[in-house]
């Protein structure tokens, strides 16, 4: 069973995939049987390319995308480089669970509620500081530049970057290296810069890649945030295919492949742009600028953005949960008038429905994607780290529509276990990454005690390995239960409108503008995740306190 775990972890991240492409890529050229489409051709091209707003709709899934991402790097990596290793960085990590745990589309509605033109900043500005008694005539969320977009993507990705970077610097000896660096005379940040940097990059160059191909194909954010008319690429595909016009679907799958062909180009030009910055950086580090002027400066640089993260997260979502009991609120007052509980009378019985429904998606494909990720690497293999990349790396735009054409081919749309098997392609990369360190740093010599006691592999996997381990196995949990909850584009699809979770009703009431209901429902998507994250740190707490006894003092 162990040895066959990598071959079953390579194949659910491949298969669907690959067979989501094949999907895709079939209709774009006209072969669509199903829809009457039985011969190649170009006219789903023809028809993509004769769409007025194409251009603009490429332009803003590359500026959107490219743009957060290089914000999200150059933050976490400043973060890092100015704050390691000091009361500060520890407590930026220490917020990493609560931020980890928010899903996107919270994160971004909590983000929209703060900055629309009603929104908490410009009520706590007026009318004293602005003079509106009226909310601004100002596109702000939704603005044509995707700014907005590219903020609440930051919010999110910047989290994720920071574990990752974390993760790489136990691998990097960058403590050594950082001291050898202030030997030599350098500031913190560009003796970081200089002798941390390049190793640690090799080690999170995949999660930066998955980082600009999630930005540039997102959607369930860009629905609460980003441009409409036009959206990106990405929205304007799904419009397409969740068209009561079944013709379509030939357009929305040459636009799925289009987008897939712009990340990879994207990607490309990635690759490129390292290597010309790995050339000139090689002659900036010889060039034996020590940098110390810098740290304060930079330090004071890095502060701002991780305010407004920490701050936009913050009030963004108590802003959420006061409009989910607010009554009436008049602009610019910063408060209520009145409490009430009437929305959530009112949606109690959905919510208990969408609710057990999510649980119970997030909850088993949490618990199987964590028994394959024990499995596989308890089996050693190092094939993993290229693969698991994979559901990471392709737009799910590019492969779950040709995934949900198969799925109804084959009668399984909309079943509760289609949409189990494509959450679990999504949350195990997630659940497996958080895992992969803290099972590769365990002590062997603990296993190698209880082998000369006379126990077997099983015994040790089961009996000591996985006990010491309990706090990494609840926090990976958490972290793949968060992931599951956080599928929109997966349940909608797949579930074809028949298996709906909270996060599916959350974004589809976006365009509703009712702050009530959204609050409602985005709270909820938050607290789920939330309580399970809670609870991962609390159980290893509360076993801990039970072996006080085997303690050796």
């Amino acid at each position: 069973m162990i040895r066959a775990a990598p071959g079953v972890v390579i194949a659910l991240m491949a298969l669907p995939v690959a067979a989501g492409l094949a999907g895709a890529v079939l209709p774009a050229f006209g072969f669509f049987p199903a829809l009457g489409g039985t011969t190649v051709s170009l006219a789903p091209w023809r028809e993509l390319l004769a769409w007025p707003g194409l251009g603009a709709a490429v332009r803003l899934s590359l500026v959107t995308g490219v743009g957060a991402t290089v914000l999200s790097l150059a933050i976490t990596l400043l973060i890092v480089a100015a704050w390691q290793g000091t009361r500060s960085f520890r407590a930026i990590t220490s917020a990493l669970a609560p931020l980890l745990s928010l899903p996107h589309a919270a994160a971004a509605f909590g983000l929209a509620f703060l900055i629309a033109p009603s929104g908490w900043v410009a009520r706590a500005l007026s009318p004293w500081a602005t003079g509106w008694d009226r909310p601004p005539d100002l596109l702000i969320v939704h603005d044509t530049a995707g700014l907005a977009l590219i903020a609440g993507l930051v919010m999110k990705e910047v989290p994720f970057l920071l574990l990752m970077t974390l993760a790489a610097l136990g691998q990097t000896d960058s403590t050594r290296r950082m001291l050898v660096a202030r030997s030599l005379g350098y500031g913190r940040v560009i003796g970081w810069a200089k002798a941390v940097l390049p190793a640690v990059y090799g080690q999170i160059r995949l999660p930066v890649f998955a980082v600009l191909a999630y930005s540039m194909s997102v959607v369930d954010v860009a629905l609460i945030l980003g441009p409409t008319r036009p959206p990106t690429l990405a929205v304007q595909v799904l419009d397409w295919m969740t068209a009561p016009d079944l013709s379509l679907r030939f357009t929305a799958s040459a636009g799925a492949v289009l987008q897939l062909l712009l990340v990879l180009g994207a990607l490309g030009a990635w690759v490129l742009a390292e290597r010309l910055i790995a050339t000139r950086g090689i002659a900036w580090a010889a060039g034996g600028g020590r940098g110390q002027q810098l740290d304060t400066p930079l330090r004071l640089c890095v502060s701002l953005p991780i305010a407004l993260i920490g701050l936009g997260v913050g009030i963004g979502l108590a802003g959420l949960a006061l409009w989910s009991i607010a009554g009436l609120w008049r602009f610019p007052d910063l408060m209520p008038q009145s409490y009430g509980l009437r929305v959530w009378a009112d949606q109690s019985t959905q919510l208990w429905r969408l609710g057990i429904t999510t649980m119970l998606l997030a909850g088993l494909s949490a618990l199987i994607a964590l028994a394959l990720s024990v499995a596989a690497l308890q089996a050693g293999t190092s094939r993993l780290l290229g693969v698991i990349y994979v559901p990471l790396l392709v737009p799910q735009i590019a492969f779950l529509p040709g995934l949900s054409a198969l799925g109804l081919w084959l009668g399984l749309d909309g079943t509760f276990g289609a949409v189990l098997a494509v959450h679990l392609v999504f949350v195990l990369p997630y659940l497996a990454l958080s895992l992969s360190d803290p099972w590769h740093a365990w002590d062997h010599r603990a296993g190698l005690v209880a082998a000369t006691l006379g126990a077997g592999p099983w015994r040790v996997l089961l009996a000591v390995r996985l006990p010491m381990l309990l706090r990494a196995l609840c926090i990976a949990f958490a972290v793949g239960f968060a992931t599951s909850v956080a599928q929109y584009l997966p349940s909608l699809l797949i579930g074809a409108g028949r298996i709906g979770t909270v996060t599916t009703e959350a974004v589809a009431l976006a365009a509703s503008g009712n702050r009530r209901l959204i609050g409602v429902w985005a709270l909820v998507q938050m607290v789920l995740p939330m309580a399970v994250f809670a609870l991962a740190l609390a159980l290893p707490a509360l076993v801990a306190r039970r072996r006080q006894g085997m303690s050796v003092t």
